[in-house]
């Protein structure tokens, strides 16, 4: 089993993965995941983010296909070998 998080990023935030669509991380909890993935790219925390720590309201995160809402939130466990999903939601009209 493999050592490390695959990060999937959606189109709309590759422009802060300097357009990578996959980036991996160190396994640990979703706020660790999401810890060591702004640790190279900074600018991705705050829309994934509110300023005090939480989820931002329109951003789903999954680990598998479990939304980390439905588990233990950021403190979702996310062993070797998962893929961690961001999805921001989309508006339409």
């Amino acid at each position: 089993m493999s050592e490390i998080v695959l990060v999937r990023v959606p189109a709309a935030l590759r422009a802060f993965t300097g357009d990578a669509h996959e980036v991996t991380v160190p396994p640990g909890t979703v706020a660790q995941v999401l810890q060591h993935l702004a640790q190279h790219h900074p600018q991705l925390l705050p829309r994934v983010l509110t300023p005090d720590g939480q989820l931002r309201p329109f951003v789903n995160v999954y680990v598998g296909h479990a939304n980390v809402r439905g588990l233990d939130g950021l403190a979702t466990a996310v062993p070797a070998g998962s893929v961690l999903s961001i999805l921001p939601a989309v508006a339409g009209g």
